[in-house]
């Protein structure tokens, strides 16, 4: 599958790397939800390649998609804990540093 460079894997998963929180846009997300840092993204992005999961969650808009994505995977409740407490280091969403 190509990807339709719709941002939602950029936005929906929690990404260890960038220490970007579930559900949290990634700062190097545009606004016109391409990477900002594609050539020196981090490996773990590099290696995410489209699959039947981005034909899921296929919708009009990128929240949409996130929702989703995040519906799909039983992580709705997880991201709105983290939105709500303004989190934006995984870390600190985990209860970590």
């Amino acid at each position: 599958m190509e990807c339709t460079r719709c941002g939602a894997c950029c936005v929906a998963p929690d990404i260890a790397a960038l220490d970007k929180p579930l559900g949290m846009r990634c700062p190097h997300l545009s606004a016109d939800n391409l990477c900002s840092v594609y050539e020196r993204r981090p490996q773990v992005c590099r290696d995410y390649g489209a699959d039947e999961v981005c034909r899921l969650i296929e919708a009009p808009t990128l929240e949409e998609r996130v929702h989703k994505y995040l519906a799909l995977f039983g992580l709705t409740a997880e991201a709105e804990a983290t939105r709500e407490k303004g989190c934006t280091s995984m870390r600190r969403a985990r209860g970590g540093a």
